[in-house]
C-alpha cells in the first residue's frame, strides 16, 4: 500500500511540470508567430512604421515643391536656376582639355587644332566654369604649353588657314604672327648719333 500511495504522489507532482512545459511550448510558439508578423514589415519595423514614412515622404515633397522664404535655410542650399548649363559648360572644358592633352603628344603637326580648341575656350567663357578671372591665368594655370604659347596658338588659328599654317610651320608661322603684331607698334625714339669729331684749334690765352 505504502508503495501504490508513493507512486501515485510521484506522478501527481509530475502533472505541474508538464503543465508548464506545454506552456512554454505555447508562449515559443506565439513568439515565433509573433515574429513572423514583425517582419513582414519595412525591415522588420512594426506595420505602422511604413504608413508614417510614407506620410513624412509625401511632406517633404511638398516642402520641396514650394518656394523657400528669404533668408531661411533652404534659400542658401537650393539648386541654382543654370545648374544644368554649369554642369554642360564643366564637360565640355574637360573634353577639350583631353583634346589638347591628345594633341600636345605631336605638336608639329597638331598645333593648328590646339589653337582651334583654345579659341573656342575662349569665344565661349569655358574657364569660368572652373572660376578662372580670365583666358590668359588659365592657360598659365591649365595649360602645359603655357601663357605665351597658348595665346600665340590663338593667334595662329585666327589669321591662317590650317593648310597654310602647315606647310609653313608651327616657328616660321610664330615669327610671322611676331611680325604682324608690331606693325602696328610705334617704334623706338632713335639716339642720333653723335657729331663727327674736327680738328682741335690751338688754345689761345685769354686777353688775346
Amino acid at each position: 500500500m505504502a508503495k501504490t500511495k508513493k507512486a501515485a504522489v510521484t506522478k501527481g507532482s509530475m502533472k505541474p511540470a508538464a503543465a508548464t512545459k506545454a506552456a512554454a511550448g505555447k508562449a515559443g510558439a506565439g513568439k515565433e508567430e509573433g515574429g513572423l508578423k514583425r517582419k513582414l514589415g519595412l525591415r522588420g519595423a512594426a506595420p505602422w512604421a511604413a504608413r508614417h514614412a510614407a506620410k513624412h515622404a509625401a511632406e517633404a515633397r511638398a516642402r520641396a515643391a514650394e518656394p523657400p522664404l528669404p533668408g531661411s535655410a533652404r534659400a542658401t542650399i537650393r539648386t541654382p536656376v543654370d545648374a544644368e548649363d554649369i554642369k554642360q559648360r564643366v564637360r565640355d572644358l574637360h573634353a577639350a582639355l583631353a583634346q589638347i592633352k591628345t594633341f600636345r603628344k605631336s605638336l608639329a603637326k597638331t598645333f593648328f587644332d590646339i589653337g582651334v580648341v583654345l579659341k573656342d575656350i575662349q569665344t565661349r567663357r569655358l574657364y569660368e566654369a572652373k572660376h578662372f578671372p580670365s583666358f590668359e591665368s588659365f592657360c598659365e594655370r591649365e595649360i602645359d604649353l603655357g601663357k605665351t604659347t597658348s595665346m600665340r596658338l590663338v593667334r595662329v588659328a585666327t589669321l591662317f588657314q590650317k593648310e597654310g599654317a602647315l606647310e609653313l610651320g608651327m616657328d616660321r608661322v610664330f615669327t610671322a604672327i611676331t611680325a604682324i603684331d608690331t606693325i602696328g607698334e610705334p617704334s623706338a625714339p632713335r639716339i642720333p648719333p653723335p657729331p663727327t669729331s674736327t680738328t682741335s684749334l690751338p688754345l689761345r690765352p685769354p686777353g688775346r
